[in-house]
């Protein structure tokens, strides 16, 4: 199998797991009671309860972060995409490109976030897409700072056989 196809197939495995832990991470039987429960004034419900104001929960984690589970939250919004930053770019040759890299992440995310919102299996939070979104620009440095050593690795090779 080709490189690029393997990366594909790697995209494809971590967008499952991103649906499952981050949509789908409460038991069937939770979510079933959720669903139940949809019905008129559901999504007003989930507008009252989002949060919008941007770095307010963020704040909030780190002033309350010896009572809260603060670590956990900051730090695994953004470790949990760290992989999208790292995958994307070798998948697919557009998102070498930092703008569609971006771009397609914010989309990506978004459609997480307002799909929690309306069905309300999770919470919608801006700063999770600020946290998730800094979580793929740490994947994609890693990725062009690996690609940079590798390249003067090899170039350094080179000139050693080239006597």
């Amino acid at each position: 199998m080709k490189k690029k196809k393997r990366w594909r197939v790697c995209f494809l495995l971590y967008s499952i797991i991103i649906i499952k832990l981050i949509i789908f991470k409460y038991p069937i039987s939770e979510l079933f009671t959720i669903s139940k429960s949809w019905g008129e004034g559901f999504i007003r419900d989930g507008i009252s309860s989002a949060n919008f104001i941007p770095f307010k929960t963020i704040t909030m984690y780190i002033r309350y972060y010896e009572t809260m589970n603060s670590f956990e939250n900051l730090f695994g919004n953004i470790l949990v995409f760290v992989p999208l930053g790292l995958i994307l770019p070798k998948a697919f040759k557009k998102f070498n490109h930092p703008f569609w890299l971006i771009f397609f992440s914010f989309i990506f995310i978004m459609d997480i976030e307002l799909f929690q919102l309306v069905t309300r299996f999770g919470a919608f939070d801006v700063d999770d897409i600020i946290l998730n979104l800094l979580g793929v620009l740490i994947g994609f440095a890693v990725t062009k700072v690996t690609e940079k050593f590798r390249m003067q690795t090899e170039y350094r090779k080179e000139g050693m056989y080239e006597s």
